[in-house]
């Protein structure tokens, strides 16, 4: 058999009776599969293997204890021949021809009329992979596609609709649609996780922030509606319960929506007012986290927020809430989000509160990006540094001995007795 003989087609064997001869583990594999799908398999060996005998033990299969018989195939609608003997798989196979039964004779690929591909399932989604009859070669393929379609890199979107969910299009008696709020991460494309990844593939609407993997818009289809949401320190064009109304007339049109978010959903994110807005109207809703920038944009500078020795804690916090219960002490690592604005007021805070005007500081603009900036300095000292070099948002600000950790440190924050100093870093 050439690969050009073949047709691929899917069988819907729900309820119908197929036949499977041996009892090793390729026939257990073959029954479990039928099994999957629904049909009623009978299973005909003297003997099985233990994966077989599990099978038969459950009651989810008829068993004959006995060696084939023609007779076996006579209200077959398809066949597997697994015996291990070539002589009696060929017979198996024969039968099933002059009985017009498609039958996979797994002691001879070439002879046999049908193929059993390798199969992978995401989702309502099944991928049947052959390949020239080789097995091996088949089965890494179809893992590729699986990861492929799992981490959303191949597009899942619905384009009508099915038994199992809403199409992009609606009307009347169209199903509900989901939310997914989702936690794009600090912005690189590849730090969301897969699970976002794949639901932003098969997405019909977007309603994406100005932060998070905002490249990753550009994958869409050209017909998957995007709407920007994304607000600026001072400037909000849509408020937050204009978004929660999106979300939910979005579903309610039968679509699958994605909010696309940076960092996590829950981490000063107002993911939580958004599912609960989805939940008061009925609409379908779940969480995807992400990578908050709390913890990863530090990281890009090298500034791990705890540190053996130096700290064994962190605070994260608004820029805009009040600093004044923020446990004292150097080595605890304060975490500001959106507090480049309010560096004035905070780092005196922080400063008169047991920490000194020498405790190291450090500002991380544009976290992951090729633009990536870092400048440092101390709590008496950053906010006049940030000034001049005209530090802006998005930006994440790091206060505690960690950031002496940081590669980036000038040599006068690595010792007890360092001055005043920025520094810039680009990352590439």
């Amino acid at each position: 058999m050439a690969i050009v003989d073949l047709y691929p087609t899917s069988l819907r064997l729900l309820g119908r009776p197929v036949l499977v001869v041996g009892g090793g583990t390729v026939a257990a594999r073959r029954a479990k599969a039928l099994l999957d799908t629904g049909a009623r398999v009978t299973l005909v060996a003297p003997e099985l293997s233990a994966p077989a005998k599990e099978l038969a033990d459950a009651g989810l299969l008829t068993w004959h204890a006995r060696g084939y018989e023609s007779a076996d195939m006579a209200d077959a609608w398809y066949a597997a021949a697994a015996t291990g003997s070539a002589e009696q798989d060929a017979r198996v196979a024969s039968d099933a021809e002059a009985n017009r039964i498609w039958c996979v004779n797994h002691s001879d690929a070439q002879e046999s009329a049908a193929w059993t591909p390798a199969v992978a399932t995401v989702e309502d989604i099944k991928v049947a992979v052959n390949a020239g009859g080789d097995p091996l070669r088949a089965v890494a393929i179809r893992n590729a596609i699986a990861a492929a379609l799992e981490s959303g890199t191949l597009p899942l979107r619905r384009y009508r609709g099915t038994a199992n969910g809403p199409a992009a299009s609606t009307g009347q008696g169209a199903r509900l649609g989901k939310v997914a709020l989702v936690g794009g991460g600090p912005g690189a494309e590849d730090l969301i996780t897969v699970r976002g990844r794949r639901l932003l593939a098969e997405a019909d609407v977007v309603v994406a922030d100005r932060l998070g993997p905002r490249g990753l818009l550009e994958t869409l289809g050209e017909d998957v509606k995007v709407i920007e949401v994304g607000k600026t320190p001072g400037h909000h064009p849509v408020s937050q319960s204009e978004i929660n109304a999106i979300l939910v007339r979005e579903a309610l049109n039968g679509n699958r929506v994605v909010r696309l978010k940076g960092g996590d959903p829950y981490v000063l994110g107002r993911g939580g007012e958004e599912a609960i807005a989805c939940r008061e109207n009925g609409v379908d809703v779940e969480v995807v986290p992400g990578v908050t920038s709390a913890v990863s944009v530090p990281a890009a500078a090298g500034i791990p927020v705890t540190h053996r020795g130096l700290a064994k804690a962190f605070t994260m916090i608004s820029g805009h809430e009040e600093l004044e219960n923020v446990p004292h002490g150097s080595d605890h690592t304060v975490v500001l989000l959106m507090g480049v604005g309010t560096l004035n007021r905070s780092m005196p805070i922080l400063e008169a509160a047991g920490r000194g005007s020498d405790c190291p500081v450090a500002i991380i603009e544009n976290g992951y990006a090729k633009d990536q900036r870092v400048t440092m300095g101390t709590l008496g000292t950053i906010a006049g540094l940030a000034q001049a070099a005209k530090v802006r948002n998005p930006a994440v600000v790091v206060v505690g001995d960690v950031v002496r950790v940081s590669p980036f440190a000038p040599a006068e924050l690595a010792t007890a007795n360092y001055g005043t100093r920025e520094t810039f870093s680009t990352l590439s």
